[in-house]
Order: C-alpha cells, then sequence, then structure tokens
C-alpha cells in the first residue's frame, strides 16, 4: 500500500487546485492508495477562520484520507488548541515555523509540543529556510524539540533541503538512541532533482545516506500536494524505486513506517 503524507488542501475559493478531489486524482494517477492531508493554516481572509474544523467536515466518510490539524499561534490557549485537533479525531499536526512565525525553542511552541506529546499526537515541521528569520528555524533547533519532549514523534519534511540538510540529518543520527522506537523522523517531500538543483533538491546520494546512516524505519514519502504536480510526484516516486537501498526501505519510505506511526 501506498501512503503519502503531506498534502495541503483548501476550499476551492482559497486554492481552486487545491481542492480534496483534486487530491484525489492526484492519487489516482500516481497509483496512491492513502494520504495525510493538513488542515490549512488561519488566515484572516477566509470567511471562516476555523481551517482544522472545516477539514473535519470535508473527511467525513473518507477512508483514504487521515487529517492533520493546524494551529492558531495568535490563540491565548495554545494546549485548547492542539485538544480541539485531537477532538475531531485527527492523529497529528502540521506546523510550519517560518511561515508561521515562530521560533521553534519559544516557549509558546514549547506549549504545543508538550500537548501533543501528553496526547500522542504526531507533528509534520516545515524543516529548511523559507524567507524568514533563519535564527528561529534553523534545523539543528529540532534537537531541542527531541531533548525536552523526548516521547514526541515528528518529521522534519524536506530535511532541511539543500541548504541544512546535514544539520537536520545531524538531528536525526543525535536521536537513534532507540531504534525500537524511533521518534524523529524525516520527510521526504518535495526534494526532487528532477528541474535540477533547487533550493530544496536532495541528490541521490543524499537520500541514501539518511537511509545508511538512520535506518530503514525514519523516512516519509510526502506530497507536498498541490505544489507539486503529478509528473513531479510520478517522478520522485520512480526514484526512490530506483535507489541502492533495499526493498524493504523503499517499501517502509512509499507507506510502511507512516501506517505504522499513525497505527493505520
Amino acid at each position: 500500500m501506498i501512503f503519502a503524507n503531506h498534502a495541503h488542501v483548501f476550499p476551492k475559493e482559497i486554492f481552486e487546485n487545491g481542492t480534496l478531489d483534486h487530491l484525489k486524482k492526484m492519487m489516482d494517477d500516481c497509483g496512491i492508495d492513502k494520504a495525510v492531508a493538513f488542515a490549512f493554516f488561519p488566515r484572516d481572509s477566509w470567511k471562516d477562520n476555523a481551517p482544522t474544523e472545516w477539514l473535519a467536515k470535508e473527511l467525513k466518510g473518507q477512508n483514504d484520507i487521515v487529517g492533520f490539524g493546524t494551529i492558531d499561534f495568535k490563540s491565548k490557549d495554545l494546549r485548547a488548541e492542539v485538544d480541539r485537533v485531537a477532538d475531531m479525531g485527527f492523529k497529528g499536526i502540521k506546523l510550519h515555523p517560518a511561515y508561521q512565525q515562530f521560533a521553534i525553542n519559544s516557549e509558546e511552541a514549547f506549549k504545543v509540543y508538550e500537548r501533543a506529546e501528553e496526547l500522542g499526537l504526531f507533528i509534520s515541521f516545515h524543516c529548511g529556510m523559507h524567507w524568514y528569520r533563519l535564527a528561529d528555524v534553523r534545523p539543528i533547533l529540532f534537537d531541542e524539540v527531541a531533548w525536552n519532549f523526548p516521547k514526541l514523534r515528528f518529521s522534519m519534511e524536506h530535511l532541511g533541503g539543500f541548504h541544512f540538510f546535514h544539520e537536520a540529518l545531524a538531528v536525526m543520527c543525535n536521536n537513534s538512541s532507540n531504534p525500537e522506537n524511533p521518534t524523529v523522523f524525516s520527510g521526504w517531500t518535495s526534494v526532487s532533482d528532477r528541474d535540477g538543483l533547487s533550493a530544496w533538491t536532495l541528490t541521490r546520494e543524499q537520500l541514501e545516506t539518511i537511509i545508511l546512516q538512520t535506518g530503514e524505519d525514519r523516512s516519509i514519502f510526502g506530497l507536498d500536494f498541490p505544489y507539486k504536480d503529478t509528473p513531479y510526484i510520478q517522478y520522485e516516486m520512480e526514484r526512490y524505486r530506483t535507489l541502492n537501498i533495499s526493498d524493504s526501505a523503499k517499501e517502509k519510505i512509499l507507506g510502511g513506517t507512516l501506517k505504522k506511526i499513525l497505527g493505520m
């Protein structure tokens, strides 16, 4: 079973090609059985600024889409924000420190991590440059998250990209003392070399190095829908299948590890 992480979905009035129907079409075209869909981030311009609630309604009766909520960092009660995600039956949270403009190791963010750890929620973090103060979002700061919340499971999506790959890999390797119950994962999302070396490209050698140094059970395939299209995803899935790694590692990257994390 192909089970992909990291699809952003939107109401049609916000992103016409980013709806659940468009995501399902991509999944069919790529042979993907299940996907994790993220609620969009709160925005003042939307008429009903409750994206997690919106996604919960959209996913009723859907068997092939798993929902992750988002957190409004303007809220006065961040722990309650996390409770709301869990109460809706979601299995995780999407956080984007640069876009949401919070420091990874800030007091406010730690409130979110603490409650997510208590509730067993998985967090998918954007990891890497994104036009915000680097001192607040450098991947090395995720080591502080792992250190302070040793039972919190999370993925570093994009694994730092072209600029910060080695920092993110160091965080993974530094938090590998319990291989039977890993907590820090790499998100293989938007890391293609199809169009040359972009800000997010990871080379075949780097991808193989992730498996060599961190094992087969800590890497997760992601879509970055709707920002990446069907040909991009098809290319990247084929690239993963031709890496010089074991067949079992490929199966885990393309769904096995995510299935285990989320208890599917």
